[in-house]
This record gives C-alpha cells, structure tokens and sequence, in this order.
C-alpha cells in the first residue's frame, strides 16, 4: 500500500454535513420570515425547491460561469419565486440570515471526529474548499473541527477553484510536499477526485450515497463511510 503523508479534505458534504445543516436553517428560516402566511408551499417544498437551485447555481460557480455575489443574490429569489412568489414578496433579507445561521451548525458526518482523531498524529491534516472563505472558518469552529488541521485553503485565498489543478498545487507548494505524498478525500468526483488526479494526486472518492457512475478512471479509493479511511491509512 502506497505510504502518504498528508491528507487533504474536503469540507461540505465530507466532513461537515451540508445538507443536514441547511435543512435545519431552512426550516428556520421558513417560521422566522413567516412564509407560510402566503399559503403556496410548505416547509418541505421550500426546503427541496431550496436545495434542487442551491445544487445548481454551486455547480455554475464551480464552472467560474457565476461569481459569489451571483449565487447568494439569486438562490433565495429563484427558489422563492420558483414556488410561485411575485419578485416583490421575497423577503429583504432572507439570504443574509442564511448565511449568519447556517455555518454555526454543527452537524458533520458519522465517525468525522474519530477519524481525526486517528489520522492527525500520523499525517499533516489540511482542508481544500470552494466554499467562501467567510462562512468555511465560522463552519470550523462551530463544530470544532477546526484544531485538526493545518493549512485551510479557500478558493478566494488562492485564487483558483477545484478542479482547477493550480488550486491543488497552491496547497502543496504551502507545505512543501509532492503531489505523490498525498491523498485528496471528497465527495464532489470532477471537483474533487478529477481535480487531484490532475495534479498527480492520489484520491478518495466519498461517497455515502453509493451513487453509481460511469465516470473513469476510477479514483483511488472509493468509500461510503469515513471510517473506511482507517482501513486505507
């Protein structure tokens, strides 16, 4: 088995659970800006209207084809609107109280802590995200992951988004390391496992769903549950 000496992590959807922790916003959000005083949908709806337009409007900003004000200006607006609000009913505000709540959730995958508890005295442990460099850091503490690792590099801080390989390099030129003594985990296959395979690095494709693809190569590793790390490290 090939010997590694840092690992890089993605954050949403890898460790920290972006989906459970948006629903519980979501839901918030619904009771706090009163929506259902309008009679058109129910929490439910406005949460899987939310997520289908979220899902989208991410994978236009990690193609570079919208930039960060782009997406929160317009994924609240076209959800909203989407479930049959006119322009003017959407809340002033809603989008700002998205972003102040939901990176203080604290919800993050099974076995996340007990993976790092096992990994980080073995290996130099650092975080690789396209999420926006203001929310990732409040993310972090809140569900205090933020101890285990080293270098924590944005896509804001460095200029590039995964897959870029640039984004990849940045990292290994910060802590000094070829590409061959590393090993990328993340849930995002073109982001992530595309991503470090373009930059000669060898990668963990996480995923919980067990979602079928046809795309090849194949990654490294594949996992459903992060405790399969330990098997592999």
């Amino acid at each position: 088995m090939k010997t590694y000496s840092h690992i890089l992590f993605d954050l949403d959807h890898t460790l920290w659970d972006f989906e459970k922790n948006s629903e519980e916003t979501i839901y918030t959000l619904y009771d706090q800006f009163e929506l259902a005083r309008h009679g058109k949908f129910n929490c439910d709806s406005f949460y899987r209207k939310y997520k289908f337009v979220n899902t989208r409007l991410w994978d236009l900003y990690n193609k570079g084809k919208i930039n960060q004000q782009e997406l929160r200006e317009s994924r609240f607006s076209k959800t909203l609107t989407g479930l049959g609000l006119a322009p003017h009913e959407v809340p002033a505000g809603i989008s700002e109280a998205y972003i102040a709540l939901c990176p203080t959730k604290t919800a993050v995958f099974p076995y996340t802590y007990d993976v790092l508890e096992y990994l980080q005295p073995k290996y130099g442990l650092h975080i690789l995200t396209n999420g926006f460099k203001e929310v990732q850091h409040v993310k972090m503490g809140a569900s205090k992951l933020q101890g285990y690792f080293k270098e924590v590099v944005t896509s804001e801080c460095c200029g590039y988004k995964k897959p870029d390989r640039r984004m990849f390099e940045h990292l290994l030129q910060r802590i000094g390391v070829a590409p061959e003594h590393c090993l990328m985990i993340g849930d995002n296959y073109e982001c992530d496992i595309e991503g470090a395979r373009d930059a000669g690095i060898d990668q963990v494709y996480f995923n919980p769903e067990q979602a079928k693809t046809r795309r090849r190569p194949k990654p490294t590793y594949e996992i459903s549950c992060l405790s399969k790390l330990k098997e592999i490290l």
